[in-house]
């Protein structure tokens, strides 16, 4: 089998256990003549092991006809912001560190090899966690990445 087609495939199942978000908004950045025009979409996804966990992320979208065709690859750039929504209960895998730095959204930036990803750590002394937000490649990743904290407070409560 096809080398693209193996990675294109694990990709696809390494994502049925992940988080998928839903459009907030979008505004255009750059106008195109041919295709959807460039632009920056807003995206909400809840953390599928922690409730009442839900990020927001702006990330680029390429326009043009590549993009309306979906072959066009998306630059690097996004940002997040997490927050409690509810009361926040972690799981024992969170707490003992079993899914520490687990994968909790990924979304295809390319056609096949390019993906934006959000992984979340627990951090036990400060009682937090905490959402990174990268894009990588099969080859060659980006150093571009936004961070995001959510403490965990009982609900409720005033954030000292």
């Amino acid at each position: 089998m096809n080398k693209k087609i193996v990675l294109a495939l694990m990709g696809w199942a390494f994502s049925l256990g992940m988080a998928h978000a839903e459009e907030v908004g979008s505004v255009d950045t750059v106008f195109k003549l041919f295709g959807p025009d460039h632009k920056i979409v807003v995206e909400a996804f809840d953390d599928p092991d922690v409730a009442n966990v839900t990020c927001y992320l702006s990330r680029a979208k390429t326009g043009g006809i590549k993009g309306g065709l979906g072959l066009a690859e998306d630059t690097s750039d996004a940002a997040i912001s997490c927050q409690q929504v509810g009361p926040i209960t972690l799981s024992d895998k969170i707490k003992n560190g079993q899914q520490h730095g687990s994968v909790v959204f990924q979304k295809r930036t390319s056609l096949i090899f390019k993906r934006l990803q959000v992984v979340r750590f627990y951090d036990a002394k400060r009682n937090a966690l905490v959402y990174l937000s990268y894009s990588d490649r099969v080859v060659e990743g980006s150093p571009k990445n936004a961070l995001s904290a959510v403490p965990i407070i009982p609900w409720g409560e005033k954030r000292p």
